[in-house]
């Protein structure tokens, strides 16, 4: 099997141009515009002339379309003027009104002003009155607070201190008791000898006791005192 022929003739563009002969025109040329009929001197000036005719009747149809809006402005400024002086004739006899009623009213106006002042000064007093007391009313809280929180923790400590003392003075009768058992171990009490030391122990004790008791009430009395104060 061969090979297919895909070859193509060349065809000359030109060539093809020049054997289709001349194209027709669809439309005008550049001759036909040279060519074209054109007006003389004299036709010009008569064209002139009629376009400034037209522009005489314009400036007349503006010259009337003017007169009547003057006419109107001059209407309408009338009217303006004359409602302006009615407002100014209007406002000169409420003037002649205030004017008579102002001297009337002064003495009253005048009165009024002086208990209005007096009014003024007595609730500004008022006001500073109250806030006179609320300040010392909260100065009197926090002092009292402040008073209040000291003598819980008076009280706290000497609660400890208390305690503390009486367990110091348990352990120093235990440890009296033991020396005096360890120095005479031959010798056994006896249980009067016994019982009269536990009677001795319990009456310091009581005695200790009622000291600090003591010792409250006046620490107790001194900061009442010192509240009032």
């Amino acid at each position: 099997m061969g090979k297919r022929d895909n070859r193509v003739a060349y065809m000359n563009p030109i060539a093809m141009a020049r054997s289709r002969g001349p194209i027709q025109s669809s439309g005008p040329t550049i001759q036909d515009y040279l060519n074209r009929p054109r007006p003389t001197w004299e036709e010009l000036k008569e064209q002139l002339e009629k376009k400034k005719k037209g522009s005489k009747a314009l400036a007349e149809f503006e010259e009337k379309m003017n007169e009547n809006w003057k006419k109107e402005l001059e209407k309408h400024r009338e009217k303006l003027l004359s409602g302006s002086e009615s407002s100014s004739k209007k406002r000169q006899r409420k003037k002649k009104e205030k004017k008579k009623s102002g001297r009337y009213s002064s003495s009253s106006s005048s009165s009024s002003d002086s208990s209005s002042s007096s009014s003024d000064s007595e609730d500004e007093d008022k006001r500073q009155g109250k806030r006179k007391k609320k300040k010392k009313s909260r100065s009197h809280k926090s002092s009292e607070s402040s008073m209040s929180e000291t003598e819980s923790d008076n009280k706290d400590s000497l609660k400890k201190k208390k305690k503390s003392k009486d367990a110091t003075e348990k352990e120093k009768d235990i440890k009296g008791l033991s020396k005096k058992r360890k120095m005479y171990p031959e010798d056994k009490p006896l249980s009067s000898e016994s019982e009269s030391e536990t009677e001795y122990t319990e009456e310091v004790r009581a005695k200790k006791k009622k000291s600090s008791e003591e010792r409250e009430k006046t620490t107790a009395r001194k900061n009442k005192k010192e509240k009032e104060a």
